[in-house]
C-alpha cells in the first residue's frame, strides 16, 4: 500500500465500555484525507462516543486506532489537538466567565512583547474570522450573556481559528441561518480541498447530502453502514439509522381554523443583557388550535421574547396575556396561568444535570406527587418511568444524573416533563436541537397533536426546515421586531430568508443574497 492509499484515520474494532453499558461495539470507521465524511444517527447510537476516543476524552477498551498508518493512544485531548485533531463539541466547551475572544484564543494565545498575551491582536483576528464567515459576534461580548445561538457561533470559530488536519464537527449548523450554512459548507468544501479531512455528525440529513463525500451511520453502538454519496436518499439514511422505515415530513392536517387568543403580547419591549433595546413594540397572537413558528438569526431578541412570556425577563413596556391571565411575574405564575415551555438551554435552564432524571421529571408537578406536605416518592419514580419509556430516553435509567445523557436524551426528557402537563400554551425553543431522526418524528407529532387538542403553540427554532413544516403561521424577528407574518401554505423559503437577513425593503433579492442555493433547496426534506 503507498502513501497515497493510507488512510488519514483508520479506526478498527473500537468497543467502549461504561460499566455494563456497551457504548461502542466494534465499530470500524476509515477517513480519507480531502474527504467530507458525515457520521450520523439516532441519540444515544454512540456518535459523540466515538468522537471522544479519536479526540482521547475516552480511552477504548478494544480496537486500534491508526493516524497516518501509525498506532495512536490520545492521554487527553491536548496530544489530539497535536496531533492535528481539532473538534467541535454539541455540548459547548466554553469558559462563561471569558469574552469570545479570549475563549478562541485559549491554548493558542498570541503573544507580545515581554510574554504577554496581545489582547489587542486576539480582539482583530476573533472581528476578522467573525466578519470572515459571517457569524455576527462581538469579540468583547461575555459569552455567560450570549445566547445559545451565539455560543455555538463561538465553539465553530474556536474551531476554526486552528489549524486542523482532521475537524471533527459536531452538530454545528444546528444554531446557524441557511447563509451562514451555506458559508460553513463553503469552509469545509475549501479545507477538504487543501487535503483536510472533515468528520461531520449531523441530523439534518438535507446538509449531510448537500457537503458529504461519504455517510457512515450508527445505531446503538455499531458502524451498521457506509454510503458513497451517489443515488443514495434522504430515507434511505433515516431507515437505516433507526431500522426501520421512518416519516420524513411532518404528518399534518391543514388546522381546521385557530380559535381564540391563548397567547397575546401587546406592544412589548423589552431590554437586554447589556441595557440594549432587545425587543421593540412586539405584538403577537397565538390562537387555539395553531402551530405559531419564529423564525430569524439568533439575536435578534428572540430570546429576551420568550423570556418575557415565560416570567424570566420583565418587560420595560406592554404587556403578555396567556390565556387570559395578565403579565406574569415569575416562572411559577406563567406556568399557572397555563404555560408550558422547553427552553433551548436544556442544560443551564431546562434541566439539573446533576439531579437524577426523576427528581427532574418531578419539577412542575409536586402537588401531583405529594401527599399533604410529604412527596409521594414511589408515584414520582413510577410517573417517570412511564415517561421515559413513552418518550424513549435512552443511556440511563430513574436514577441517572441527567448531565450523563446526550444532548439529544436530554431533550427528550425536558420536553417529557413539560408537555406531560395541563397547559393550554406551549412554548418550545428549537424542539429538535441535536435530537435524532426518529426522536423528532415522535416530537412533531405530538405537537401537532397539542394544536389539534386546541392549544396554542409557539415553536422558536433556527432550523427553517422545522418552521416551515411545523407551522401555520410563521412570525419572522428581526431587529427585535416582528417584521412579517406569513401563512406557512404561501410562503416560501426564499421569502422567510429575505425577511430574516433584513432584505425585506429591497427589491426582490436573488436566492444566492438570501443564503440559499438551488443545491440545498433541492434537498430540502
Amino acid at each position: 500500500m503507498t502513501d497515497a492509499d493510507t488512510p488519514l484515520l483508520d479506526l478498527k474494532g473500537i468497543t467502549k465500555r461504561f460499566g455494563n453499558l456497551v457504548a461502542i461495539e466494534d465499530a470500524t470507521l476509515t477517513i480519507r484525507k480531502g474527504e467530507i465524511h458525515a457520521l450520523v444517527g439516532e441519540n444515544g447510537a454512540g456518535k459523540s462516543t466515538l468522537m471522544n476516543i479519536l479526540y482521547g476524552i475516552h480511552a477504548r477498551n478494544e480496537g486500534s486506532l491508526k493516524l497516518r498508518g501509525a498506532e495512536v493512544n490520545f492521554a487527553g485531548p491536548a496530544e489530539a489537538i497535536q496531533h492535528g485533531i481539532g473538534m467541535v463539541h454539541q455540548h459547548f466547551k466554553l469558559s462563561p466567565s471569558f469574552t469570545v475572544a479570549e475563549n478562541i484564543i485559549l491554548g493558542a494565545e498570541p503573544m507580545g512583547r515581554g510574554g504577554q498575551v496581545d489582547f489587542a491582536r486576539a480582539e482583530a483576528e476573533t472581528r476578522a474570522l467573525s466578519q470572515r464567515f459571517e457569524l455576527d459576534l462581538d469579540p468583547r461580548a461575555v459569552v455567560a450573556k450570549l445566547p445559545v445561538g451565539l455560543r455555538q457561533r463561538v465553539e465553530i470559530l474556536k474551531a476554526l481559528y486552528r489549524s486542523a488536519e482532521i475537524l471533527i464537527l459536531d452538530e454545528p449548523t444546528a444554531v446557524l441561518t441557511p447563509n451562514e450554512t451555506k458559508e460553513l459548507f463553503a469552509t469545509m468544501r475549501g479545507l477538504a480541498e487543501k487535503g483536510c479531512a472533515i468528520i461531520f455528525i449531523s441530523h439534518k440529513l438535507r446538509e449531510v447530502l448537500a457537503v458529504s463525500d461519504r455517510i457512515s451511520v450508527m445505531r446503538r453502538g455499531k458502524i451498521m453502514r457506509t454510503f458513497d454519496n451517489h443515488n443514495v436518499s434522504a430515507q434511505d439514511i433515516a431507515n437505516e439509522m433507526v431500522g426501520r422505515s421512518v416519516l420524513l415530513q411532518v404528518a399534518k392536517a391543514k388546522a381546521e381554523g385557530a380559535g381564540a387568543p391563548l397567547l397575546e403580547i401587546k406592544d412589548l419591549s423589552a431590554l437586554g443583557n447589556r441595557g440594549e433595546r432587545a425587543v421593540e413594540r412586539l405584538s403577537l397572537t397565538v390562537r387555539a388550535g395553531e402551530i405559531v413558528g419564529i423564525a430569524g438569526v439568533q439575536g435578534n431578541g428572540q430570546d429576551e421574547l420568550i423570556e418575557c412570556i415565560a416570567g424570566l425577563r420583565s418587560p420595560s413596556r406592554g404587556q403578555v396575556v396567556i390565556d387570559g391571565h395578565a403579565a406574569p411575574e415569575s416562572p411559577a405564575a406563567a406556568r399557572a396561568a397555563g404555560l408550558a415551555y422547553v427552553p433551548a438551554d436544556r442544560g443551564g435552564l431546562g434541566l439539573s444535570l446533576e439531579s437524577p432524571l426523576w427528581e427532574n421529571l418531578m419539577v412542575g408537578h409536586l402537588d401531583e406527587m405529594s401527599d399533604g406536605p410529604f412527596l409521594n416518592t414511589g408515584r414520582a419514580q413510577a410517573r417517570a418511568a412511564d415517561l421515559l419509556a413513552q418518550y424513549d430516553v435512552r443511556g440511563g435509567g430513574l436514577f441517572a444524573a441527567a448531565g450523563s445523557l446526550s444532548g439529544g436524551n436530554q431533550q427528550k426528557v425536558q420536553i417529557a416533563r413539560e408537555l406531560s402537563r395541563t397547559a393550554s400554551v406551549v412554548i418550545v425553543e428549537q424542539p429538535s436541537q441535536g435530537v435524532d431522526i426518529g426522536a423528532i418524528e415522535s416530537i412533531h407529532k405530538i405537537l401537532v397533536a397539542l394544536r389539534d387538542a386546541g392549544k396554542a403553540v409557539l415553536v422558536v427554532s433556527a432550523d427553517l426546515d422545522e418552521i416551515m413544516a411545523l407551522s401555520d403561521r410563521i412570525a419572522v424577528m428581526y431587529s427585535g421586531q416582528v417584521i412579517a407574518d406569513l401563512e406557512a401554505s404561501t410562503t416560501s423559503y426564499e421569502e422567510i430568508g429575505r425577511y430574516m437577513g433584513g432584505l425585506h425593503q429591497t427589491a426582490t433579492p436573488t436566492e444566492a443574497e438570501a443564503g440559499f442555493t438551488p443545491e440545498i433547496l433541492d434537498l430540502a426534506l
